[in-house]
């Protein structure tokens, strides 16, 4: 089973993509925890919240890996959990930081394409999402992960990370 993951900042294609592979290759997705459990929150989000989501994220994406499907597709992981909590709370945290990300390959999707605003998203301002997207890449640096990196339109992401997907199966 090869387990793919996409990371990146926040209106960049990582669940439009994810289905998108899923279905390409008739793999599993694991769908994007964090949001989900950000959505049903009636309250600002804490480090111990990133905790749960964490821990969420990984039973969920266990359950889905005992199907043994041929590609677990994963709606963002730890390496995302740990820099939202870094973004949040202005360092980051050991507790995420000693979590390990469980992927075969990892795809960092860039922000350049625009910020599409919605009722859980925080950070479309310019100046915050390349500061985030800076986040996001020093924990990749700081795990020793070096992730693929999409850009592009949205033809030329999806193409990329077909691409990326064949050459590893």
């Amino acid at each position: 089973m090869l387990r793919v993951v996409l990371s990146g900042v926040e209106s960049v294609g990582k669940s439009t993509l994810s289905a998108e592979l899923a279905r390409q290759f008739r793999g599993l997705l694991v769908p994007e925890f964090g949001r989900t459990y950000t959505e049903r929150l009636r309250r600002d989000l804490t480090l111990e919240d990133h905790y749960a989501i964490a821990e969420g994220h990984e039973i969920a994406a266990d359950q889905a890996a005992a199907a043994n499907p041929p590609v677990l597709i994963e709606d963002t992981d730890i390496v995302m959990t740990t820099a939202w909590a870094s973004m949040l709370f202005g360092g980051r945290d050991p507790i995420l930081a000693a979590r390990d990300s469980r992927a075969d390959l990892h795809l960092l999707l860039l922000p350049d394409v625009p910020f599409v605003a919605d009722p859980v998203r925080m950070f479309g301002a310019d100046g915050e999402r390349m500061r985030f997207h800076e986040l996001v890449a020093a924990e990749f640096q700081t795990r020793g992960i070096r992730p693929l990196t999409i850009s592009g339109n949205w033809a030329d992401r999806r193409a990329a990370a077909i691409s990326a997907v064949e050459a590893l199966l």
